[in-house]
């Protein structure tokens, strides 16, 4: 082999072992910034001799979630308007009522209320002292599994009216608290003890993301008038968007137990529907 020849072949070998390094090169390259642009890294072909290039690490899953959590991020709650009275019935088309308990839940006289509504498939509301709820929380969690509304009806069913601002609003948000643990969400309705409210309340109210409900019908069964009277006021009353009181603790409610299971088929027969309210925002 002459001199001349044997120089052409070094030539040859040294621009193969170029290119070889340069398509390696290549290919990390593309894969760093395949990776940094959060595309799969484009894989480059394996030299014709030696040992294959090594792949380019895909960047952590977790590194690429925003901080805030996954998916898109949740829309702000609407806030509630500031109301100057309570809402007293309900709009909606044809026969609808609301039925409404106030004061419990009361082991004694709760569940069999809620054993009456069960039989008919109907719903009510449920307005709860955080008092009574905290030791019956289960009782909550019932009204959940059944589609029962629960409203907040505060911690100890003070008068609002004498309480300061600070206090009132310990007595309101307690019972959120306590309602939100045992039946599953934070209440949207509120009602004041007594029907007492004033502009602190309806504020408060708001704050906490409650709409203010009052009554249509008041049973006065915590008077004990009987349950044939219970009964009759209940009838009497009866109106398209119309909301009962009534209690199912805060005393003896055998009679308001005993007139549900009367008034509740004979309302359903004269074609009302027994419904819970819907937010307003208005």
């Amino acid at each position: 082999m002459t001199k001349d020849q044997l120089l052409t072949r070094l030539l040859t070998r040294r621009r193969a072992l170029f290119a070889g390094a340069a398509a390696v090169g290549a290919a990390g390259t593309a894969g760093l910034y395949a990776a940094l642009g959060g595309e799969e890294p484009v894989r480059a072909a394996a030299p014709a001799a030696g040992a294959p290039a090594a792949r380019p690490l895909k960047p952590s899953a977790y590194r690429l979630q925003p901080l805030t959590g996954y998916g898109p991020p949740r829309a702000a709650p609407r806030r509630l308007t500031v109301r100057r009275e309570p809402l007293l019935k309900m709009t909606g088309r044809g026969r609808t009522m609301v039925l409404t308990f106030d004061d419990g839940p009361d082991p004694r006289y709760t569940p069999d209320i809620l054993d009456t509504l069960a039989e008919y498939d109907v719903r009510a509301m449920f307005f709860v002292c955080g008092e009574m709820a905290v030791d019956n929380k289960e009782l909550l969690a019932r009204m959940s599994d059944e589609g029962h509304v629960v409203g907040n009806h505060t911690w100890s069913h003070p008068l609002l009216t004498r309480l300061s601002r600070g206090r009132m609003r310990s007595e309101m948000e307690r019972t959120c608290d306590v309602i939100e643990e045992a039946y599953g969400e934070r209440p949207a309705w509120f009602r004041a003890p007594y029907g007492a409210w004033n502009r602190t309340a309806f504020q408060l109210g708001a704050d906490l993301g409650m709409e203010p409900l009052a009554w249509t019908v008041d049973t006065l069964d915590w008077t004990t008038p009987g349950t044939r009277t219970i009964t009759g006021r209940v009838e009497n009353g009866a109106a398209p968007g119309v909301v009962v009181l009534s209690h199912d603790a805060g005393g003896d409610r055998s009679q308001s137990v005993r007139a549900l299971r009367q008034y509740l088929p004979q309302l359903l027969d004269a074609g009302y529907h027994i419904t819970v309210p819907r937010r307003q925002y208005t």
